[in-house]
């Protein structure tokens, strides 16, 4: 999807957000592919939250996939099981830090979807919720 502007208007590089993919929409996990320095990637499978056309990670400080996204924003997502073991298709994504003013929305939207989150120590202890947007 890309706008189209009338001639001599200015363009600018805005990044669009697409909408959640519908492979990845309700699924229960994803598997949030990180990348290292090397450009390795690493996969992870997580809750997510959902709002609009934007997906919600909570985790901690001190994960791997908090330090990578700290380098590096580029991501992949793909539905999969409890384990990790992808069932879908792999789509690109931007995972953003959310600021701790962004905190609340986020942790949110994934207590929403999972009774768990509300009650479970580690996600208690969360402290670094990112904002997936899917890229075009």
């Amino acid at each position: 999807m890309r706008e189209v502007h009338p001639p001599g208007h200015p363009v600018y590089n805005h990044a669009m957000s697409e909408p959640i993919p519908t492979a990845i929409r309700s699924q229960k996990y994803i598997s949030l592919g990180t990348f290292r320095k090397s450009g390795a990637k690493v996969a992870t499978p997580v809750w997510f939250g959902e709002d609009g056309d934007k997906l919600y990670v909570m985790t901690t400080s001190d994960t791997g996939k908090a330090k990578r996204i700290r380098n590096n924003a580029q991501v992949t997502v793909a539905p999969c099981t409890m384990r990790g073991k992808v069932t879908g298709n792999e789509v690109a994504a931007s995972a953003r830090i959310l600021p701790p003013e962004e905190h609340v929305h986020a942790r949110t939207t994934v207590n929403r979807k999972y009774w768990l989150a509300r009650l479970s120590s580690p996600f208690s202890r969360a402290d670094v919720f990112l904002e997936i947007t899917f890229l075009e």
